[in-house]
């Protein structure tokens, strides 16, 4: 599944993210956050919907074609021929220290759904937490590609219909 990011980081950044990660996922209580335990993306004429599998309910985020591709390629472990703009964001990460540490989906309003990216970094001067504002397509793929959890709010999770039997239905059919 490609090179393991947080493998190469040095031993304290490594430690700093580790650290960061046991604290509650980008700003919620460990009650309001829903560990997700399995990704899936289906093609689409014009997209590709990527499904969410929780605990709780499968939901999907539908994300444009380049943004699936890349997505079901980190997920099937395929390394491109040159770096895609993914594999770029998390190089430089690595080159100053940090990585992601876990990534959250915070929100949905009008269809149109938010995430945060937890980054960790432990440099020779200090140690850093930071929570960036992403787009859910992107900061998944930046997850699978880091190997790193990702969580999705439960209250995005009662905002969504639960999309477990359409996905049951649409894996049948491939």
């Amino acid at each position: 599944m490609g090179p393991d990011f947080k493998a190469t980081l040095r031993p304290e950044a490594a430690r700093a993210c580790g650290e960061a990660a046991a604290g509650p996922p980008c700003g919620m209580s460990k009650l309001e956050a829903v560990p997700v335990t399995g990704v899936e993306v289906i093609p689409f004429k014009g997209g590709s919907a990527v499904f969410l599998v929780t605990a709780l309910k499968t939901m999907f985020i539908q994300v444009d074609p380049a943004v699936g591709e890349a997505l079901q390629g980190a997920l099937d472990g395929r390394i491109p021929d040159r770096p895609q703009s993914h594999d770029l964001m998390l190089h430089l990460l690595l080159g100053l220290d940090a990585a992601v540490v876990h990534v959250a989906i915070v929100d949905v309003k009008d269809g149109v759904f938010f995430a945060r990216i937890l980054l960790g970094q432990d440099g020779p001067v200090a140690r850093k937490v930071a929570e960036v504002d992403a787009r859910p397509s992107d900061a998944l793929v930046l997850a699978v590609k880091a190997k790193r959890p990702v969580f999705v709010a439960k209250a995005v999770l009662d905002a969504c219909d639960d999309m477990s039997e359409t996905l049951a239905r649409l894996r049948k059919q491939a």
